[in-house]
């Protein structure tokens, strides 16, 4: 029960990663808030749900001052939810661009420092961000999708600063395409396994991968990294 008497915020935990992600913490004896736009798909007697949209601050204030009111402090955050509408450049929406930028950017300054705000009070906090390897490959049909996980990393490593005096780390966990519904809707088969062979280690992720690394992130001895990025399944340059 590695996270016993911890509280762990996930975002975009209705599906995909986040679900998998609730999950993980949930079977190593977190109490996990969940955090998405849709009603939730986790039941469990340690797991509560709030269904608000990242990019909307009030909404993020909000939820983050009832979690800390009901649970007295935040010791995790894994910001999981994403938005990405792939397509060339010259067919892509702006409401695509648009939904992007808010949930990916916006929403991940929203919740990293509304978690931080009650993370100093304890001199303690994790805060880790689920990127992504095109953030550095960027791949064709995915421009502003890899540009939102690029600001992302960038984030990152300039909040990791401004938090680091109050034992806070922020981290990156890059990950490559895994088994989704966001990877299903992401590109055509062709595109995808094209990623995967650019891939030191050419195969899809698994949710096991995400954990092992989540859990180094998380740990209490992962006290001295902080704004440092993992490449799941490596890349090459």
């Amino acid at each position: 029960m590695m996270y016993e008497g911890r509280v762990v915020v996930v975002t975009g935990s209705r599906k995909g990663v986040g679900w998998h992600v609730a999950k993980h913490f949930l079977d190593e004896g977190a109490d996990v808030v969940g955090i998405s736009r849709g009603e939730p798909s986790i039941e469990h007697d340690s797991y509560e749900h709030y269904s608000i949209d990242i990019g909307d601050n009030d909404a993020v204030r909000n939820a983050f001052a009832d979690v800390a009111r009901t649970h007295g402090k935040i010791d995790v955050l894994v910001n999981c939810a994403a938005v990405a509408t792939s397509t060339y450049a010259l067919i892509l929406p702006e409401v695509g661009a648009k939904e992007m930028v808010s949930t990916n950017l916006l929403g991940l300054l929203h919740v990293a420092r509304e978690a931080a705000k009650y993370m100093q009070r304890a001199s303690y906090g994790r805060i880790v961000n689920i990127g992504s390897i095109h953030a550095r490959i960027a791949p064709v049909g995915a421009s502003m999708y890899a540009a939102t996980k690029a600001g992302q990393a960038v984030l990152v490593e300039v909040l990791s600063k401004e938090f680091a005096t109050y034992g806070i780390t922020l981290n990156t966990l890059a990950l490559s395409p895994i088994e989704s519904d966001m990877l299903r809707a992401s590109g055509t088969p062709e595109v995808v396994q094209k990623v995967i062979d650019g891939l030191t280690i050419p195969r899809l992720a698994e949710p096991e991968d995400v954990f092992n690394a989540l859990d180094f992130f998380c740990s209490p001895q992962s006290s001295f990294i902080t704004g440092q990025t993992i490449y799941l399944g490596g890349i090459h340059g």
